[in-house]
């Protein structure tokens, strides 16, 4: 077997106004440097990452002013209205035959060790897998009146990370395949509700993503100790 060829896609078309800023939460920066660049930094140093999708909202505004936007690794589309369509945007710019690894714009601390295990999987599997680390603290599942129903079991409970990789053929027939697209909440949820079975690979907690404005302080104390 020929040795896969890997790529990246980062979806980062969204607005985020969660964090509470004016600027997609992307662009706002930590240590003198955007969100986004950090997202981007370690599939652009590795050695094995052939390209790099970023899809992108058609009126952006910041990205082409970013210090890495012409590395020669990038390659920019045009993003969609849903996180699966910037996704799926992408995908139908890379080879078919590629494993893609999709990470979000917005998860800053991925380090090359976590990319790592995924690609070493790949080679010694033939099959794609997600990043995710176990729950540790007790789970409560509420009403829709925030009244506690019950307490979740954690065993065998995990938070879903990103980078999640898989072959890119089977990736755009899961998207494309499934009617009810407002299910599609990560890749590997595509995967599942396609039929298909996802791998856990037990990745680093600190691999956080920015959604609240308190999630900026986290990420700045992790990249500082980087």
């Amino acid at each position: 077997m020929s040795k896969p060829r890997f790529s990246v896609v980062i979806p980062a078309a969204g607005i985020g106004k969660r964090v509470g800023s004016e600027i997609p939460k992307q662009y706002l920066t930590i240590l003198d440097k955007a969100i986004i660049e950090y997202s981007l930094a370690p599939f652009l140093a590795h050695p094995d990452i052939n390209q790099v999708i970023v899809s992108i909202a058609e009126n952006d505004q910041w990205f082409n002013h970013l210090s890495i936007a012409k590395h020669p690794k990038l390659n920019i589309v045009k993003g969609g209205k849903e996180r699966v369509d910037s996704v799926l945007s992408a995908l139908k710019s890379l080879p078919v035959t590629d494993y893609v690894l999709v990470h979000d714009a917005a998860r800053p601390c991925i380090q090359t060790s976590d990319i790592d295990k995924l690609l070493q999987h790949a080679l010694k599997y033939d099959s794609g897998a997600m990043l995710a680390y176990r729950v540790r603290d007790t789970m409560k599942r509420s009403s829709k009146e925030q009244q506690v129903k019950h307490t979740v079991d954690r065993d065998n409970l995990w938070h879903a990370l990103t980078p999640q990789m898989f072959k890119n053929q089977q990736l755009i027939n899961a998207i494309t395949g499934i009617e009810a697209q407002h299910l599609i909440t990560d890749e590997a949820s595509a995967i599942e509700l396609s039929g298909g079975t996802v791998s856990i690979i037990e990745g680093r907690s600190d691999n956080i993503k920015v959604t609240q404005a308190e999630d900026l302080l986290l990420a700045e104390f992790y990249l500082s100790k980087i």
